[in-house]
């Protein structure tokens, strides 16, 4: 089989495919085993609990000795200089919208308008109308505060208002252009891209109400009470003697939203990549930019308008830094640990693997999605991977046919997250959640909304 040149030393041609599928499989079973007992076990902190397991991962796999971490630092310094940047700025805009008083104005209208028992309903539409441009971890960082916030003043349990929140994120990221997995899957199939997004939409409303509202009745017995982590909680709810207008604190909520909304329009609409329009769309829609644009926004409409001084904003945007680092190195690991998983050549044993199936297109794509989904733990990864391997099965399928294809390797792309994945470790921290209870919340309802999906998904190909 084919292996990654910087990091497995070459092996003879009769041995590289009887022997390095067996020894990639112990690899990966012996690593992700590792973690888990080093972390609930051991006690271990999570970000050494996943180095060491990369690095008992290239070991077991054949990595040289002096290579052995090479991969993990790569994906971690990766995962730190994008995700790590929007958790970072995230934060600012979050410690801004809890300090000014801004995420009660947001709650306190959420809930004077809501009953008790429509929240997570509620939730879940907030969550899926500002997931539909927003990457998966900006939109997690956004919404947090809104749900910490929401819990607390309805009384209501965290799980039962943060899963359906979660869901409404997921399903979008994984279903739905203009997010890059359907996107690069929507290429690779050479599919219909308003066809992907309608079929998309009709997909994720049944998928997110069952992952959503209803598993979170499940969640919220499965993992138990849960109190509000201190890192992540608002500041206290004390009045202040100004504080900002609900529509102010809403569109600097909802201008990255905007700002990338318009970026993935300006691609579909221009289309020219030389056009000077379509490079400003580009360049201010990006998650780094349009978070940027919205966090000194903040300061303004929130910080000033709370009746903040300089250095009062300044003080804030510094607070909210530090109880994030930890996360930030977590989320890295988890980066990294993927990023070796994917070095070592588990993504061109997958690959192989499935070469021989005889099973629908569709089911094929879901599998060979969820496959490399539970060995890499990139829902991305994943969905590029699968939609390499089956674009062939694609060339004679009907538009919509294809568009089906393109939602079946998205759903698969979001099959049972887990220590490998830092979406995993970012719910975790933000929740304050062990990794057990993470394992009963967060993992089950990423199975559940890929289960749910290629349910609808293959029975609508023989209607469409």
């Amino acid at each position: 089989m084919r292996t990654a040149p910087t990091l497995l030393a070459a092996a003879p041609p009769a041995l590289a495919h009887t022997s390095s599928d067996s020894r990639l499989l112990v690899a990966v079973l012996l690593s992700i085993g590792a973690i888990v007992v080093l972390i609930t076990k051991l006690k271990l902190h999570p970000f050494l609990a996943l180095t060491l397991g990369s690095g008992l991962l290239a070991a077991v796999a054949g990595a040289p000795f002096d290579k052995l971490l090479n991969s993990f630092s790569t994906g971690f310094g990766a995962t730190v200089a994008g995700v790590g940047l929007l958790i970072g700025l995230g934060a600012m805009l979050g410690k801004l919208l809890a300090d000014s008083g801004g995420a009660n104005i947001i709650a306190d209208t959420v809930l004077s308008r809501t009953g008790t028992k429509a929240l997570p309903w509620a939730m879940a539409l907030i969550a899926a109308v500002l997931g539909l441009p927003l990457f998966f971890e900006v939109g997690v960082v956004l919404l947090i505060p809104i749900v910490l916030l929401v819990a607390r003043r309805g009384n209501v349990p965290l799980m039962r208002v943060g899963i359906p929140a979660l869901a409404g994120l997921s399903v979008l990221h994984g279903l739905v252009p203009p997010h890059p997995g359907p996107l690069v899957a929507v290429d690779a199939l050479k599919a219909d891209l308003g066809i992907t997004l309608a079929l998309g939409l009709l997909i994720a409303v049944p998928t997110l109400v069952i992952a959503g509202p209803l598993f979170a009745r499940v969640a919220e017995r499965w993992v138990g009470p849960l109190e509000i982590p201190a890192a992540t909680a608002p500041e206290s709810t004390a009045e202040h003697d100004r504080t900002p207008s609900f529509g102010a604190v809403l569109a600097t909520i909802l201008l990255p939203v905007v700002l990338m909304l318009g970026k993935a329009l300006a691609d579909v609409v221009i289309d020219d990549p030389k056009a000077v329009a379509q490079r400003v769309f580009d360049f201010i829609g990006s998650p780094l930019i349009a978070l940027l644009a919205a966090t000194l926004l903040g300061m303004l409409t929130l910080g000033r308008a709370a009746g903040f001084d300089k250095a009062r904003i300044s003080e804030s945007v510094g607070k909210s830094l530090g109880p994030i680092a930890g996360i930030v190195f977590i989320v890295g690991a988890g980066g990294g640990f993927k990023q070796t998983l994917i070095d070592v050549g588990v993504g061109n044993a997958v690959s192989e693997w499935s070469s021989e199936w005889h099973i629908s297109a569709l089911l094929l794509g879901w599998l060979i999605a969820v496959l490399i989904r539970l060995a890499t733990g990139s829902a991305t990864v994943a969905t590029i991977t699968a939609a390499g391997i089956v674009s062939p099965l694609a060339a004679n399928m009907s538009s919509t046919h294809a568009a089906l294809l393109v939602l079946a390797i998205g759903a698969g792309s979001l099959f049972f997250s887990h220590v490998n994945d830092a979406g995993f470790w970012l719910v975790k921290e933000y929740f304050g959640m062990s990794v057990g209870q993470t394992l009963k919340s967060w993992s089950v309802m990423e199975t559940v909304i890929s289960v749910v999906a290629i349910a609808l998904i293959l029975p609508l190909s023989l209607v469409v």
